[in-house]
C-alpha cells in the first residue's frame, strides 16, 4: 500500500511541474536569456571600458610626453598649444583621463599667464561630479590660490573652508592661502596666528611651513 501511495503521490508531483512548465515555461526560459545577457553585456562593457582606458592612457602619455621632451625651454605659445590639445584630448576620455588632461592643461594655461583659462578648466574640474573627489579638491584649491586678489574673497573663503579642517591632506596649503587673503584684508593678527599655527603643524608640507615661518619673522619684524 506504501508503494503505491508513493506512486500516485510522485505522479501528483510530476503532473503538477508538468502544469507549471506549460504555464511558466516561456517566462523560465526568456529569464535565464536575461540573465544570460546581463552577464554578457557586463563582459562587454568591462572588457570595452578596458580597452577605452588603454586607448585614452597612450594618448594621454603621448601628449605629455611631447610636452615634457621641450622641457625647461617651452615658450608661452608651446604651453597653450599644448594645452589646448589636452582640452581637446579631455572632451571624449574617461573621467579620470579627463580629470588629469584639465588640471594639467589649467597648469600650462597658468604658466602662460592666461589665467582666466585656466581657472575656468579648475572650476570645471571641481564641479565635476565624475571625477575623483581628492583631484576636485585639488581643483578648489589651485582656483583659490590664483584667485586670490582677483575673486571676490567670499567666493575664495568658499572653497578653501572644507580645505582648512586638519584632517584634509591639503590643509597646510588651503590654511597659508586663507592667511595670506587675512594679510590682503589687512587683518595682520589674524594671518599672524595663522602663520604661527602653519609653523608648528607637523601635518602640513615642510615647505608650507618654512613658508610660514619666513612670513612670520618679516610681520614681527
Amino acid at each position: 500500500m506504501v508503494d503505491i501511495f508513493d506512486e500516485v503521490s510522485s505522479d501528483l508531483r510530476s503532473e503538477r511541474a508538468a502544469r507549471l512548465l506549460r504555464r511558466y515555461g516561456i517566462l523560465l526560459v526568456l529569464a535565464a536569456l536575461l540573465v544570460l545577457a546581463g552577464v554578457g553585456a557586463q563582459q562587454f562593457f568591462t572588457w570595452y571600458q578596458a580597452r577605452q582606458n588603454a586607448a585614452a592612457a597612450g594618448a594621454y602619455l603621448t601628449i605629455e610626453g611631447q610636452i615634457n621632451a621641450v622641457g625647461q625651454n617651452i615658450s608661452n605659445v608651446q604651453r597653450v598649444a599644448d594645452a589646448q590639445a589636452l582640452t581637446s584630448f579631455a572632451a571624449n576620455a574617461p573621467a579620470g583621463y579627463r580629470t588629469l588632461a584639465r588640471l594639467r592643461a589649467a597648469g600650462l594655461y597658468a604658466d602662460a599667464g592666461q589665467l582666466g583659462t585656466a581657472e575656468g578648466l579648475w572650476d570645471a574640474v571641481a564641479q565635476d561630479s565624475a571625477a575623483d573627489p581628492m583631484l576636485r579638491e585639488v581643483a578648489n584649491l589651485l582656483w583659490a590660490q590664483h584667485a586670490l586678489g582677483t575673486a571676490p574673497d567670499a567666493a575664495v573663503a568658499s572653497r578653501l573652508a572644507p580645505l582648512t579642517d586638519e584632517q584634509n591632506p591639503f590643509h597646510g596649503l588651503a590654511q597659508e592661502t586663507q592667511a595670506l587673503m587675512f594679510l590682503e584684508q589687512g587683518k595682520t593678527d589674524q594671518a599672524k596666528a595663522l602663520f604661527s599655527q602653519i609653523a608648528s603643524d607637523p601635518g602640513a608640507p615642510e615647505g608650507v611651513r618654512n613658508r610660514a615661518q619666513g612670513l612670520l619673522a618679516k610681520l614681527n619684524g
